[in-house]
This record gives structure tokens, sequence and C-alpha cells, in this order.
């Protein structure tokens, strides 16, 4: 017999076994993780029943939002306003709907803007290093040292506050600890072999950034987005409780909870407390999906 015949494939050996299965990808790796992660469940379908709730509620819950009717001021929760009206008459569950949409637009458009300004500034100091890392990052360092409420504060008291202007004001505050995260990816992710054949084939700075350094940065742009619109979420209902937020007869949660916590002391206490709840349950639903998605990208728990 010879060695040939004694060596026997694997298929010979067991007829009867299943071929090897094909390896999961990273994404379906990923994705398992997230879902085997109970309280990112909740916070999903949470945030999915308040964005419907904000946002297609009105076309089921009609109220005026517009007009001030004092004869319905103060009302309490009954038959016609299920969460009762406040001071200017207006229903607080209508209300409630119209202010959350603005306080998602807000926290949603401001973190896309912050994630996208940190991501690029981070990913060109990383790339480049040196004196134009040293620069860039003593700028990130300097604007950190100030609070990031008391620059809030300074723009919006200087300017008629608007959805546009909060946004904006919110982002460009905001990117500042993206900056740093994504510095610290591209410094990593500058001295790999795959970005260094790139450049010894003529590839630029800017192909190395916008194709290599910020891609591969993806987990944790993504988790760092979902805490921003928390963040943002809660910033824009700081500048709101403090009377610098949207002007009437506009509101957010934040400025519902302002207007109400007067009433409060007079124990008109639905004008306060549906907000506040409604804030809790949004940053607390994007909490537990920011940490899923930390697990999710996270390399070692892929490869379990």
């Amino acid at each position: 017999m010879t060695a040939a015949s004694q060596t026997a494939t694997p298929e010979a050996q067991a007829p009867g076994a299943l071929p090897a299965s094909k390896p999961r990808s990273m994404f379906m790796r990923g994705l398992e993780v997230f879902l085997d992660n109970k309280l990112a469940l909740v916070g999903m379908t949470l945030l999915v029943l308040i964005f419907g709730f904000c946002f297609l509620g009105p076309f089921f819950y009609h109220t005026d939002q517009i007009h001030v009717n004092l004869a319905n001021e103060n009302l309490p929760p009954g038959p016609g306003h299920p969460l009762g009206t406040d001071a200017n008459g207006y229903d607080v569950l209508g209300r409630l709907m119209v202010a959350g949409q603005i306080s998602l637009e807000v926290g949603l458009a401001a973190a896309i803007i912050a994630t996208g300004v940190g991501t690029l500034w981070g990913a060109v100091a990383g790339y480049f290093g040196g004196i134009t890392d040293a620069v860039m990052m003593r700028l990130v360092d300097a604007l950190l040292a100030i609070p990031t409420l008391f620059l809030a504060l300074v723009v919006v008291s200087m300017f008629p506050p608007t959805e546009i202007e909060i946004i904006l004001v919110i982002a460009l505050t905001s990117w500042l600890t993206t900056s740093r995260l994504i510095r610290g990816e591209a410094l990593s992710l500058r001295v790999r072999d795959y970005v260094q054949a790139m450049r010894v084939m003529g590839g630029g700075s800017a192909r190395a950034v916008f194709r290599h350094i910020a891609p591969n940065s993806v987990g944790t742009i993504i988790v760092n987005a979902t805490f921003q619109v928390a963040d943002a979420i809660l910033l824009v209902v700081a500048l709101s409780y403090l009377g610098l937020g949207i002007r009437p007869p506009q509101t957010d949660w934040g400025g519902m909870l302002n207007q109400g916590l007067d009433a409060v002391y007079d124990g008109y206490w639905w004008q306060i407390f549906p907000a506040g709840i409604a804030i809790i349950l949004v940053v607390i639903a994007i909490n537990f999906i920011g940490d899923a998605l930390r697990d999710a990208f996270e390399v070692r728990l892929q490869r379990r």
C-alpha cells in the first residue's frame, strides 16, 4: 500500500460529514453581538416609538400649537386633553409631539455635523502628524478647556436663536471630543501596510484620509455619533431651559420644562412631567444603542 493511499482526505475519512461552513462576515458577527444585547433592542424599540409619536402623531391628533387660547389654560388631564393644557391653553400632548420634532431634529443634525467636522479634523491631524498635528490639537485642547454649555450660551446670547442657528452652535461646540478620538485612530492607521503601499504607488494625502483613514475608523465614528445625539439633545434642552432656545410659539422639550417649572409649584404637574419623561427615555434609548454598537465593533467580541 502506497503512502498516497494511506493518506485519506477528510471527505474520504468521513463520507457523511458536512462541508465546512463559510466564515461569517464582520458585519454578521457585529449584528449578532448587537442583537444579543437586550437593552439595545429595548432602546431601538423606544426610539422607533418616540419618532413615530413625534412625527406621525400630529397626523392623527390635531391640535392648535400657534394661537393662544386662554379659555383653556391650565386644564387638568381629561376628555379632549389627555395630558391637560398649559398656561397658554396649548394641548400638552400635541405640544409634546411638536416639541419632540424640534428636539430630535436639532439633536440629530447637530450630531451629524459635529461628527463630520470632528472626523475630518482628527483624521487630518493624525495622518500628517508633526507640526500640523501639534497646532491643530492645541487648538482643540484650548477649546476643550472652556465648558461646552458656556460656549453655546455665549454664541446663542449674541444672536436671536433659530433652529438652524442652534444646530450650528451645538455642532461647532461638540466636535472636539470626536476629533481627539479620530486623531488617535489616524495615528495608528497611517502606519498600516495598505496606507504605506498607497503612498508608494503615488496616492495623495486626500486619498489616504478619505479612502483609508476615515473609512477604517467607521466603528469609532458610529459609536461616537450615537452618544453625540444624546449629548446634543441634552444641550438643546439645557439652552431652552435657560431661556435661550427656540422662540415661541415654537418650542422643544427644554422649553416645555422651562415654561412648566413655575406651574409645578401651583400643582399643575402635567406641564413638566411629560417632557421630562420624554427626554429621559430618548437619552436612555440612545445610550443603550451606543453601548451595543460599541460591543458590536469591538474586535474581541466579533471573534468570539
